[in-house]
């Protein structure tokens, strides 16, 4: 029964998460390229547009930091970050407060290395949120309002 609780836990990791979220997020990202970062040269020049599986590249791409500290290192960091004190919720959210926020980067950068995009920056916004919450969170824990992301994170997969 363990081995296949592993199975799942991985093939829930590997579709949900990388796949699932990639779907959206190429999706998003790509629409939101064509519709409203591209550049109009003349009209000589022909249209370019992003591609669909240029945007999944892009997610991959940022996936894999996001992998290595959630997947990777914070299995390493489990008996610290499980804690319910404020070091260890400090710990886990600036884990994934870093994650998100390299993901969220190199999709920037992503967009940014094509040509006939412009203002990419608007892919760097949802790190302010990520801040906005990090903030409010370690805040909030004072008040017993804060959460520890990977206590969180570990009753959504095995609770």
């Amino acid at each position: 029964a363990p081995v296949l609780e592993c199975i799942e836990f991985l093939m829930y990791s590997l579709l949900i998460n990388w796949l699932g979220a990639g779907f959206v997020i190429a999706s998003v990202g790509r629409e939101i390229a064509n519709r409203h970062l591209t550049t109009e040269r003349s009209p000589n020049h022909i249209r370019q547009s992003v591609e669909w599986l240029y945007a999944f590249d892009i997610h991959c791409n940022a996936f894999f930091p996001v992998f290595v500290l959630l997947y990777g290192v914070q299995f390493f960091l489990l008996p610290i970050v499980l804690g319910s004190n404020l070091i260890a919720s400090i710990i886990s959210n600036t884990l994934y407060a870093v994650a998100l926020s390299w993901y969220w980067y190199i999709t920037h950068l992503g967009y940014r290395s094509l040509p006939f995009l412009s203002q990419t920056e608007v892919f760097l916004f949802p790190i302010a949120a990520i801040a906005l919450i990090f903030v409010l969170n370690l805040v909030g824990h004072f008040f017993n309002l804060g959460w520890n992301a990977s206590r969180v994170m570990a009753h959504f997969y095995f609770d």
